[in-house]
């Protein structure tokens, strides 16, 4: 039976700017943090506290992006993520950080203490990946639950985009139990993340991430708006979180071959 969710009470009225970790922003993550740019401009205007996002991404742009990624031919060679947030920084005055960095094992000591954040996104290739973050963020929720932390940085959401030529999915899941409301309706304090709802991700899985020499070559390995596609819909499904306080759909299974989408229901 379909079940709705409220969104926890400190993202519709926060004391602080709502912190958001992005990692990766190569296809979809560049295209998501512009977008988040455009809700953190709607939510202030809304009278909101607004955003403040982190991005990390180790990767440098080459030729290969440009076209298919938010890059041009003058930031070939650079940082994906300094790149990025340095543009979107100038464009919208904002303030916020980004990270030459993987976020992973090997970089803990570096990023342990922004591992904290209300909201992380995830754009990355691989399921080892996911599965990496996964068990991170574990390990620092139970820090989190002994120590005396500020809000903005508790864990309460976690949004992935995953991807393959044609076909992707966007999952919004939880990590923690959101207190709900009392309602008729059957609600939902716990929403499956993308490890929970796909337990049999191996580390093995991978979607073709090896470098492109060309952006004919990227356009064999990733259709041209398959990112672009999965954007709008993962981003308005966080836009829905904040506007609307609750959701009915945590996400979404796209094929941009077919034009067919199906929405994944709250269970």
């Amino acid at each position: 039976m379909k079940a709705i969710h409220y969104t926890d009470n400190y993202l519709i009225n926060p004391t602080h700017p709502v912190t958001v970790n992005l990692i990766g922003c190569g296809g979809t993550g560049s295209q998501v943090l512009t977008n988040l740019a455009r809700m953190n401009q709607a939510l202030i205007k809304l009278g909101h506290m607004g955003l403040l996002v982190r991005v990390f991404d180790n990767d440098t742009v080459t030729e290969a992006n440009i076209g298919r990624q938010m890059f041009s031919p003058s930031d070939i060679g650079q940082n994906k993520a300094t790149v990025l947030v340095s543009r979107v920084n100038r464009f919208f005055g904002l303030d916020w950080e980004s990270y030459p960095l993987r976020y992973g094992v090997e970089n803990f000591d570096k990023t342990a203490k922004l591992l904290g954040a209300n909201i992380l996104i995830t754009c990355v290739d691989t399921a080892k990946s996911r599965i990496e973050i996964g068990k991170l963020q574990k390990e620092h929720w139970t820090f989190y639950k002994k120590s005396n932390v500020n809000p903005y940085a508790v864990p309460l959401y976690w949004l992935d985009f995953g991807n393959s030529k044609h076909t992707g999915q966007v999952v919004l899941g939880t990590l923690k139990e959101i207190k709900q409301p009392k309602s008729k309706e059957i609600t939902a304090s716990h929403l499956q993340t993308v490890t929970e709802m796909f337990p049999n991700l191996s580390e093995s899985d991978i979607l073709d991430n090896t470098p492109s020499c060309s952006l004919a070559e990227a356009l064999g390995k990733q259709d041209l708006f398959i990112n672009s596609t999965l954007t709008q819909f993962g981003m308005n499904i966080l836009w829905k979180l904040f506007r609307e306080a609750r959701l009915k759909v945590q996400g979404v299974y796209v094929n941009v071959s077919t034009l067919c989408t199906n929405p994944i229901f709250i269970n």
